[in-house]
């Protein structure tokens, strides 16, 4: 748990509009009113975030669901009782009152019960003080960039754009939550997370859809995201050897994203191994990617991982990265 102290203060600067930042399961969160668009308006200016782009609002349970959202099928609530609190955002039709800088201007809304203590005491009293009982909080890090997946990520992104980050210790999943349309009725998967097409068909019997061009915009679908500094390139295993070695006779220095053994000579200046399975993978995945970013090598070179549906949301995530890479 958080010292009490400050969770108090968070609630206050919060309510008087200011920038919190917010430990998740997932990863650090930028907070603010959700209910508050002159607060929220802050977060796409801290981060340099396109106006169109929208938030996902945390919410303390499902009792809240109504607050944010209308026509709110029977399905999320099928999800919300098997993975809330939890890394899975529900979009659902917006109910009146969520301010448009929220939704992007769309009709929809972004919710989710994040699964970490911190963000829920937060939650809980930001609403038994009065607020709104919603935070709305992408990734605090610059828009596209590596996501944060400690309080010092933050501090370091951010600096004095943020009020207040609030320590809850480094995040245990390490990606992004799943993002599960239900605006239209069935389940679309929009983004795939640490809860997978799998488990939610397991739990409502329907397999999540592929999304269409009518679908609505969600956090971290942009085909450029996750991005570090430094150029980035996917090599496949049984060639990572010899491009390494080409790499190292050009006097490029390479930084290495690994979930195999280092050769046994020529090491790379920098080589980061990764578990060999995707969720071990994924916790790691961003604090990695921030080390080697910093680690004054020309090239990052990563090992491409296995093309299995298991491996599906760190695959989502790398190529959002090499699409933003170096840019």
């Amino acid at each position: 748990m958080s010292d009490p102290a400050e969770i108090a203060r968070a609630v206050e600067l919060l309510k008087a509009g200011e920038l919190v930042g917010i430990p998740t399961e997932t990863v650090y969160g930028l907070g603010a009113d959700a209910a508050n668009p002159l607060a929220v308006a802050k977060i796409f200016a801290a981060k340099g975030r396109p106006a169109d782009h929208p938030l996902i609002v945390h919410i303390p349970g499902a009792n809240h669901l109504e607050r944010w959202a209308v026509d709110v099928p029977d399905l999320a609530y099928e999800l919300a009782e098997d993975f809330w609190p939890g890394p899975l955002t529900l979009i659902l039709k917006r109910a009146p009152g969520v301010p448009d800088v929220v939704t992007g201007g769309q009709d929809t809304v972004g919710l989710r019960v994040p699964g970490h203590p911190v963000a829920l005491e937060l939650l809980r009293a930001f609403a038994a003080a009065g607020g709104s009982g919603g935070i709305a909080a992408p990734s605090a890090n610059r828009f596209g960039r590596i996501s944060p997946t400690t309080a010092a990520h933050v501090r370091e992104e951010l600096g004095d754009a943020v009020a207040l980050v609030l320590d809850g210790g480094p995040c245990v999943v390490g990606i992004e939550s799943t993002i599960i349309d239900l605006s239209s009725g069935r389940p679309v998967l929009l983004r795939p997370g640490h809860i997978t097409p799998a488990a939610i068909e397991a739990v409502c019997g329907l397999r999540p859809e592929a999304p269409t061009a009518a679908a609505p915009r969600a956090s971290g679908t942009l085909e450029a995201h996750y991005a570090p500094l430094t150029p980035m390139r996917s090599v496949d295993g049984a060639r990572l050897a010899q491009f390494l070695n080409a790499m190292r006779h050009s006097g490029r220095r390479c930084g290495v994203l690994a979930h195999s053994q280092p050769p046994q000579a020529g090491v790379p200046h920098a080589w980061k191994m990764l578990p060999a399975e995707p969720v071990g993978y994924a916790h790691d995945l961003y604090a990695a990617l921030r080390e080697l970013d910093h680690a004054g090598v020309d090239l990052i070179v990563v090992e491409a991982i296995p093309e299995t549906p298991q491996w599906q949301a760190v695959a989502d995530r790398l190529r959002r990265a090499l699409a933003g890479a170096g840019a």
